[in-house]
């Protein structure tokens, strides 16, 4: 549905070091670095991925609200391996990895902080198996 979005970051450089480790966990890498702004995408994009990234860093004034993005994850250990990274990262606890029933019975998700204090989340849809 959505082909690519992005997120102002106050300082690139520090984003880039919270998300590079946090979005490996789910096989994304940067794809495309414009020297303001840094595209991430899938190791291995297939032919309808956009080449320069999905995901987006561009140096600017960080939205007001905060806004909140959630990565599809494929398994509920890439959710806890996400949250680990982050929280390494440097990023803020927001919600550890747990079951999310509001949402639906497998809906297993983690929410941290960027360092801008955007709402990032990983979400597992699968049931666990």
């Amino acid at each position: 549905m959505i082909d690519h979005t992005g997120l102002q970051v106050s300082d690139l450089s520090r984003s880039k070091c919270f998300y590079e480790p946090v979005l490996a966990t789910l096989g994304h890498v940067p794809r495309r670095d414009l020297g303001d702004a840094i595209g991430y995408g899938k190791a291995s994009p297939g032919p309808f991925d956009d080449p320069a990234g999905e995901f987006w860093l561009i140096e600017g004034t960080p939205l007001e609200p905060r806004i909140h993005i959630a990565f599809r994850a494929r398994s509920r250990e890439s959710v806890d391996a996400f949250y680990r990274a982050a929280l390494a990262a440097g990023g803020t606890d927001n919600g550890a990895p747990g079951l999310r029933l509001v949402y639906h019975p497998n809906y297993y998700a983690c929410f941290v902080r960027d360092p801008d204090g955007y709402n990032v989340e990983a979400v597992c849809h699968a049931a666990q198996g």
